[in-house]
This record gives structure tokens, C-alpha cells and sequence, in this order.
């Protein structure tokens, strides 16, 4: 199954999830993914608190969190020095056919992959703006469920310009993130991410860069931004628990004059794990 080194289903080995599983029929569920350095799970209580919020969100009644922290336990025990763990919680075997759940019993699986160590060109990588928008949806937005075919074809659209990521807009033009990560810009010292409260994911690491920035006295906010206030920046970065945190240098045609805060925050960032 895919480059794995190993998958777990409700905690026991295997390697294939049943064809009536409404993850894969539907999309019903949510995941997430996080980095495991020498055998932790960076920031774990902020990813297994945004997996519950989508449970709630989702009525998805997930009664096994305990088992779950047991079963990330095991598996970073045995992971590589670094290494990604894919968590994926689904309703569950379809009980009867259809939209409407029927009582399912829910479903976690997990999935360790190496991790090779980031190697970004020193002054920043470059972004694509994606002709795909982003629908807005307030009761899934924030939370990572299972639909992303949106992110699909953006990452598609940054893969063809041979971009390290693509940003997408909302309708109204604003930006709401990239295909795979959060972005934020910097102007005049202050730090600025667009919302995720109509649409995108609340990254984990968007949410300490937010409370890290505030601790080291670097105002921030989180307000509407264009394309026209993405130029205007001085810097800009984009995150995501994978990446952590990482400047960006070009966006199209523009390039970004600085990056003194975007490596503060990102030196920063890189000693904490919780």
C-alpha cells in the first residue's frame, strides 16, 4: 500500500481499508498529519484537539481517543529520526446505502512514512496563484476532513508551473491559503494571515506561529488580504506541521524584498514541539 512503512487499522497491522468504508465512499471523515523528530510527535495535543473539533463538527462520534494516542505512541517508537505519521479517522463501514449515516462504528488508521530532511534553496521558495478557487463552506472550514479535491488540482497547477506550492483565492478574491499550507505576510513589522472561518484549514503551525509571534512581541493579526497586499508585503512565509516554517521568495513575477522576521520566526519555531 503506497510507500508506507507501515499502516495500522484500529490498531492492528494491515494494509487495505474495506470498499464500504464512507471515507472512501464519501469523504466522511477528517485526518491529519504530523512530524515525528527522534521518536515525538511535534505540537500532538494541538493536532488530536483539532481532530476532536472536527469529530464535533462532522456528529462523526470517534469513541476511541485513547486507543488513538496509544496507537501514535507505538508507532513513534519505532519511526525513523524523522518521520511523518498520517492520521485518518472515517465514520466507518457503510451499515446501510446512502448519504445518511446509520449508526456506523468509526474507523482510525495511520500511516508512517519517512521523512526526508528539508533542503529549501536558502532565500526562499517560489509560489503559484492557482486559477482553481476555494468554495466557502463556515461548517467545514477550519477543520481538515476528508474532501480536498479543490487542494488536488491546485497542487496540479503548482506541480506544471514548478512551484513549491500554490495559493488559492476565495470568490471575492481574497486569498485563504495554499494548496498544502497557510500563508502569511509581513508589512512594516506586523504580521497578517487571512481568516479560515468561511474557508481552509487552521494549520497547526498556522496557530503557533500566532501564538509564538505574539510572545516574541511581533504583533499579528488575521484580516482579509489580496493578491495587491501579498505585493505590497515585505515578506511573506507559508507553513504547515510538515514543513514548519518557510519564506517565500516569489510569487509569479514578484519578488519579496525581505526576510529578516520570516527567519526569526522560523529559527524560532524549529526548537519547539509543543
Amino acid at each position: 500500500m503506497s510507500n508506507a512503512l507501515a499502516t495500522w487499522i484500529d490498531g492492528q497491522r494491515a494494509d487495505c481499508v474495506p470498499a464500504d468504508d464512507r471515507g472512501l465512499q464519501y469523504g466522511d471523515g477528517l485526518f491529519e498529519t504530523l512530524l515525528l523528530r527522534a521518536n515525538t510527535p511535534r505540537f500532538l495535543e494541538l493536532h488530536l484537539a483539532r481532530l476532536a473539533l472536527g469529530c464535533e463538527r462532522l456528529r462523526l462520534p470517534f469513541k476511541a481517543m485513547d486507543q488513538l494516542r496509544a496507537d501514535i505512541g507505538a508507532a513513534a517508537a519505532e519511526a525513523p529520526v524523522l518521520a511523518i505519521l498520517k492520521i485518518i479517522v472515517t465514520r466507518g463501514s457503510a451499515v446501510q446505502r446512502g448519504y445518511t449515516p446509520g449508526g456506523e462504528t468509526a474507523r482510525r488508521i495511520m500511516m508512517l512514512f519517512d521523512c526526508p530532511a528539508p533542503n529549501w534553496p536558502p532565500d526562499g521558495i517560489d509560489l503559484h496563484v492557482a486559477s482553481m478557487t476555494m468554495a466557502p463552506n463556515p461548517q467545514l472550514a477550519g477543520i481538515k476532513h476528508l474532501n480536498r479535491l479543490e487542494n488536488v488540482l491546485a497542487a496540479r497547477e503548482a506541480r506544471d508551473a514548478n512551484a513549491f506550492d500554490t495559493l488559492m483565492t476565495a470568490g471575492d478574491g481574497g486569498i485563504v491559503s495554499g494548496a498544502m499550507s497557510n500563508i502569511f505576510v509581513v508589512s512594516h513589522g506586523v504580521l497578517a494571515t487571512p481568516p479560515v472561518d468561511r474557508a481552509g484549514v487552521a494549520g497547526v503551525m498556522r496557530s503557533v506561529v500566532i501564538r509564538e509571534s505574539s510572545a516574541l512581541g511581533l504583533p499579528v493579526s488575521e484580516r482579509h488580504l489580496s493578491l495587491d497586499d501579498l505585493k505590497a508585503a515585505d515578506e511573506a512565509f507559508i507553513t504547515n506541521a510538515r514543513i514548519g516554517v518557510v519564506r517565500v521568495r516569489r510569487v509569479g513575477e514578484h519578488a519579496f524584498p525581505m526576510n529578516t522576521i520570516s527567519r526569526r520566526i522560523a529559527g524560532h519555531v524549529e526548537t519547539l514541539d509543543a
